[in-house]
């Protein structure tokens, strides 16, 4: 890690520190300081993120893609290193001289949901108006108006036919508008 990113990184965290509190309070108000602190590290968002949890963790935000109206959960991680290469040369023994870090992009397309605790590994592209279930592992290429669970993330449901499924259900809930 070079010394301009390790500095570039602490006025990141130094200043997302000082807008948490705002959070707690107004996630709105939060999201109009952390959006441009986001695209300042290098982030491509095309459009205005809902939401992105605070405890959200990027590993280089300049091969990462956000779509218009995306929500991230908290405790989130979007991965767009691997190092597994490595380890799979030295059991074929062909040790490097050095670890290998292959790194690959994540695209988000808008009106996605990412569920609490899910993972987005490397080479991802989500497409648009995407549901992803909480503690999903996703990789791969997600296709439009999809809701995928589990790891891995697997498609179960076309999100048009859940939309309706719910608008039934909610009759009868108790739900909240935020």
């Amino acid at each position: 890690m070079t010394i301009s990113r390790i500095i570039k990184r602490s006025c990141f965290y130094f200043f997302k520190k000082a807008i948490v509190f705002v959070s707690y309070f107004n996630h709105r108000i939060y999201m109009k300081l952390y959006i441009p602190l986001l695209k300042q590290q290098g982030m491509k968002i095309t459009g205005t993120p809902r939401y992105i949890g605070y405890h959200v963790k990027f590993d280089n935000f300049n091969q990462i893609q956000l779509g218009d109206r995306v929500v991230i959960s908290d405790e989130c991680f979007f991965l767009t290193h691997d190092y597994s290469y490595t380890t799979a040369l030295i059991a074929i023994n062909e040790k490097p001289k050095s670890d290998i870090e292959i790194v690959r992009g994540i695209i988000i397309g808008n009106n996605v949901f990412v569920g609490k605790r899910s993972i987005i590994m490397p080479n991802t592209k989500i497409g648009n108006n995407v549901i992803v279930g909480a503690g999903s592992v996703v990789r791969g290429v997600i296709p439009n108006d999809s809701v995928v669970i589990g790891n891995p993330a697997t498609v179960v449901a076309n999100i048009k036919d859940q939309a309706s499924k719910w608008k039934k259900l909610a009759k009868i809930s108790n739900i909240r508008q935020d």
